[in-house]
């Protein structure tokens, strides 16, 4: 009794406005390429040694309330600082609302027509894997995130570690939905 009591009372002293601000939990999304299994080896041709092209992507499961996605390319397995990827591979947010995929070789532009805007550590196009001949095999995520808003963020006037950064607490507090694919790359 006490102790439903104590809870009973916390639960009254909490304001609305603390219990509202956990985000719910992302719901899983699906995200595949025609290229490469999930955890699969990435062909040369999406990799920088090879044609460097950006490979085929597809989604769904997408979230009700979605505005906008967000796509993060990253190497798993390098060097972050502050938790941003000093070597970003490729970066797109404001991918429209109803879009479930994201073709071949993507432009190399700061903003595509529907409003998508790419960047890399490289300049606004997909940058492919590149890891070494010497040591292991390095795991490279294409992280989508479903966002309930679109951001306000600019393709150009920062480095890129910092849009990445603005990007990424922009997200904070959005994301409604994750989904997550693998490939694997070693240098021949």
């Amino acid at each position: 009794m006490l102790f439903r009591t104590l809870v009973l009372a916390l639960l009254i002293a909490t304001p609305a406005s603390a219990q509202q601000r956990r985000p719910a939990p992302a719901q899983p999304m699906t995200l595949a390429t025609s290229a490469w299994k999930d955890g699969g080896m990435i062909p040369p041709k999406h990799a920088q040694p090879g044609d460097d092209v950006s490979p085929p992507l597809t989604w769904d499961r997408v979230p009700d309330g979605t505005e906008s996605f967000v796509l993060i390319m990253r190497d798993l397995d390098a060097v972050t600082i502050n938790g941003a990827d000093i070597h970003l591979y490729w970066m797109l947010w404001n991918i429209p609302k109803d879009a479930r995929s994201l073709g071949e070789k993507v432009p190399e532009r700061e903003e595509l027509a529907d409003g998508t805007r790419q960047i890399s550590s490289s300049g606004p196009w997909y940058r492919g894997p590149a890891a070494p001949p010497l040591g292991p095999v390095h795991h490279y995520a294409f992280e989508l995130y479903a966002l309930n808003a679109k951001l306000e963020i600019a393709p150009v006037g920062q480095s890129p570690a910092a849009t990445e950064a603005a990007v990424r607490a922009a997200m904070e507090g959005k994301i409604l939905g994750k989904g997550t694919l693998i490939g694997l790359f070693k240098r021949n």
